[in-house]
């Protein structure tokens, strides 16, 4: 009975803050309708330029494919490498293609030909990642046998890859950062105080504290669903069942290390920051923008004490790729000892006057 009642008087809390209620609406659909298109990972609108030196049939279909491309912005055929050299150094093209002399007779004859490209590469990115397109191009026009079958998404949309981990971001910072500030406010404002002296057990406070950061997280998977559907036409390839358990566990994991670091911080600003700190180095350490095993060996050894990348990992494992409960067991399994861990801590690090 005495849970009911701290549970009620902590949503009672959330609907009279002028600002929280808000939030919870308006942050899901900030992040699901602007993110998607400005975390895209393809490099595209790359200027190039090119220089034939052949001037054949064969050398000008391979311009014309070039041009074609969505990735790049033709910037016409210069006269020489010289000439266009220059536009890379005035800043008005990104990469060089220099077809050779002879191109058209090599490739008909069979004899090997080599296609020049030089690529801007101040920006790594986006000089690797054009040349590399660039030299697709190029392959593709000397065999023409190359077929490449993608599985999953076959249309290699980049936010199928991304929307189920805009989640991860949703749940963590509002699930996180709202227990964070939570106890510390009640602490500068002094009405923990008057808490501290019931019989309230730490039990029933730290659940009163995490039940409502639980049902925040559920009601912000069923926006992301609901958006992921009506604006980009997305919806998970496996169980929404499943996708709601893996989420609900992160919840329970963030609630609870929002609390801890609010039971052993006294300001507001100290929670935040030290909120913030964790949560950089989780999301960034996750497999959230690049591949984990692209990282160094010291950095993906941290990956097996991050809650964030077992979410994600499941996460796409059942949204992309339609996997079921039994393909994200080992996920499932770490995310609920993440859990129980930080609910106890945060349960001990609660420090309250009274024996009870």
């Amino acid at each position: 009975m005495v849970l009911k009642y701290l549970v009620r008087k902590e949503f009672l809390s959330i609907r009279r803050n002028p600002f929280l209620p808000k939030l919870i609406f308006i942050f899901p659909v900030m992040i699901m309708c602007v993110m998607p298109w400005v975390m895209n990972m393809e490099v595209k609108n790359i200027v190039v330029s090119v220089v034939d030196n052949d001037r054949s049939t064969l050398s000008q279909q391979l311009v014309h494919r070039i041009e074609a491309s969505n990735y790049f912005i033709f910037n016409g055929q210069k006269n020489s490498y010289e000439e266009a050299i220059g536009e890379v150094e005035r800043g008005k093209a990104d990469v060089i293609v220099e077809i050779p002399k002879d191109y058209e007779r090599n490739s008909v004859r069979g004899e090997p030909t080599q296609v020049l490209i030089a690529a801007n590469a101040v920006n790594g990115t986006k000089g690797s990642m054009g040349a590399a397109y660039l030299s697709s191009i190029v392959v593709d026009r000397e065999t023409d046998i190359v077929e490449t079958l993608y599985l999953y998404n076959k249309n290699l949309d980049y936010k199928i890859f991304m929307i189920p981990s805009l989640m991860a971001i949703i749940v963590m910072l509002m699930c996180g950062f709202l227990p964070a500030l939570n106890i510390v406010g009640e602490k500068e404002s002094g009405t923990i105080e008057a808490i501290n002296v019931t019989p309230v057990s730490k039990l029933n406070f730290i659940l009163a504290k995490l039940i409502p950061y639980w049902t925040i997280g559920a009601i912000e998977i069923a926006i992301c669903f609901v958006l992921a559907w009506a604006v980009y036409g997305i919806t998970p390839e496996g169980s929404i069942a499943t996708v709601y358990l893996l989420a609900l566990l992160l919840a329970f994991v963030f609630s609870g290390f929002g609390l801890i670091i609010s039971n052993y911080n006294d300001t507001m600003q100290q929670a935040m920051f030290v909120m913030w700190f964790f949560v950089v180095c989780l999301m960034l350490l996750s497999g959230l923008f690049t591949p984990v095993r692209s990282m160094p060996r010291w950095a993906y050894l941290t990956t097996y004490v991050n809650p964030m990348h077992y979410f994600i990992d499941g996460i796409r494992t059942v949204f992309v790729r339609g996997g079921d409960i039994r393909s994200i067991t080992h996920n499932l399994v770490a995310l609920l000892t993440f859990a129980i861990i930080m609910s106890v801590w945060a349960m001990q690090s609660y420090r309250k006057r009274s024996k009870n």
